[in-house]
């Protein structure tokens, strides 16, 4: 009788554990670069429950690199070591020297989480604009798994609705879950209930998602997918995750 009981308390404080989203997380210091302003971007890398400010440790990744153009730039050797949540994560001085349309991006190691009993790895990316040229704002870069945008990722208003397309292998999705969170950098904000800290939509039977942003500042899109393969025995949970930043109008 005692054994039933004390499973039974457990049991109970296993769901009472409410389930935080992990983001990869890709945050410029700027994502629409105009004439007159800093050339060189700074970009944080980090993974994190974004809402709550709370970081993981992040290792290095296996990449981090910039594309402009169809051209591809590794950065990975200019990662510097920074703990902006408390956690390891990792910074990089990028100096934009042409107009362009470019996209940051990392896939990390696989990180191991045990309430899931899976491996996670989100392939993160953000899209920034340099001196007005925009041109391929919607083209893949060729990772694992990715949201193509059909909103322009970037020069948008809180209230604006954002579309994307989940594609992994570079095949469409259908009915893909995207979750959708607030990068609660000035912790302003509050949740009324644990449900609502992370949203949560379904692309359609074409891999479109869309949803209607309600606040200013940095917002992630997460569609999350298993893979084919797994490490030592366990699945993989890839995650297509794209930034982008809206802004209030004045």
């Amino acid at each position: 009788m005692k054994r039933s009981i004390f499973i039974m308390v457990v049991m109970a404080l296993l769901f009472a554990i409410p389930a935080h989203a992990h983001f990869g997380m890709v945050i410029p210091s700027a994502d629409i670069i105009e004439q007159g302003d800093k050339a060189t971007v700074k970009v944080d890398l980090m993974f994190a429950h974004p809402f709550e400010m709370e970081g993981m440790d992040l290792v290095k990744p296996l990449k981090a690199g910039v594309v402009c153009d169809g051209k591809t730039n590794d950065l990975l050797g200019e990662l510097k070591p920074v703990s902006p949540m408390g956690t390891k994560a990792w910074s990089l001085d990028y100096k934009i020297k042409r107009p362009g349309v470019y996209t940051f991006y990392m896939e990390p190691k696989p990180y191991w989480e045990p309430a899931e009993d899976c491996y996670i790895v989100h392939y993160t990316k953000v899209i920034t604009s340099a001196f007005g040229l925009e041109d391929g704002w919607d083209e893949e870069i060729g990772l694992k798994t990715e949201i193509v945008p059909l909103t322009r990722p970037f020069g948008n208003y809180a209230g604006n609705v954002f579309q994307g397309i989940v594609k992994v292998d570079g095949k469409k999705v259908p009915f893909a879950e995207v979750e959708v969170e607030y990068y609660n950098q000035d912790k302003k904000c509050s949740a009324p209930k644990e449900s609502m800290i992370t949203q949560v939509v379904k692309a359609d039977e074409n891999g479109v998602f869309t949803y209607a942003v309600p606040r200013a500042g940095w917002w992630g899109f997460a569609a999350l997918n298993t893979a084919d393969e797994q490490i030592k025995g366990k699945d993989i949970e890839i995650g297509a995750v794209l930034w982008t930043r809206f802004y209030e109008m004045k």
